[in-house]
């Protein structure tokens, strides 16, 4: 009988590093959206560095993969500089839209909290909604579970809400958390893990979909 291998696999998931775009103090809901809109332009800053435990973490990857937006790839190149970056809207963050409450100023971390609120609670406009976002989440899962089969290990450098949405899904899925908690802070970053298949096998779904790969997903360059 022939011998079948089987590993560890690990999936690697980081939040960018601070962007670069001026802090807001006390705004309206008009000033919130503009933020919104300017964070979502912004690369990463210049002083935002990623600590060395992570550069540890992930080192030795032959890629990573990244959201379309330039803090999220910006902040891989500086983690991971020279190493193929596989970049796709199926990571970009979950959305917010600034609700609109006439005569209310706050801080940005809580027009963030309020919109995030509101988001889940069907407030839309012109924007993926929950449900979208999760099916995104699980196409997301399906690359990277397969990618961890191929290659031992799948780092995704991405957002902070998506991340933990993709968390909750791996975790479903029979994947252990193993390090780190989904925060928002910068450069976060969440390790799981799944030991016992084959190497080189092709992950199927738990959730009865079927088997899936990076090429059936059709992932966006």
């Amino acid at each position: 009988m022939g011998n079948n291998h089987t590993a560890t696999m690990r999936i690697i998931l980081i939040r960018h590093g601070q962007p670069d775009i001026e802090p807001a103090r006390w705004i309206s809901h008009r000033a919130f959206q503009h933020y919104i809109d300017r964070y979502q332009d912004a690369g990463l800053a210049p002083e935002s560095m990623p600590p060395e435990h992570l550069r540890e973490t992930v080192a030795g990857v032959s890629r990573v993969f990244t959201s379309e937006l330039k803090r999220a790839i910006e902040s891989a190149e500086r983690l991971l500089p020279g190493v193929e970056q596989v970049s796709s809207a199926v990571f970009t963050e979950a959305p917010l839209a600034s609700p609109p409450i006439r005569g209310l100023r706050l801080k940005v971390p809580a027009w963030a909290v309020l919109a995030r609120v509101a988001w889940h609670g069907g407030y839309t406009p012109s924007i993926e909604n929950y449900w979208q976002a999760k099916r995104r989440a699980l196409r997301a899962f399906r690359i990277l579970s397969q990618a961890a089969v191929n290659e031992g290990t799948a780092v995704l450098v991405a957002h902070g809400y998506f991340n933990a949405i993709l968390g909750r899904m791996l975790t479903r899925r029979g994947w252990r958390r193993v390090s780190g908690a989904h925060r928002a802070v910068y450069w976060n970053t969440v390790v799981y893990e799944l030991a016992g298949l084959s190497q080189g096998a092709t992950i199927a779904s738990r959730s009865g979909r079927g088997r899936s790969s990076i090429g059936a997903e059709g992932l966006p360059t």
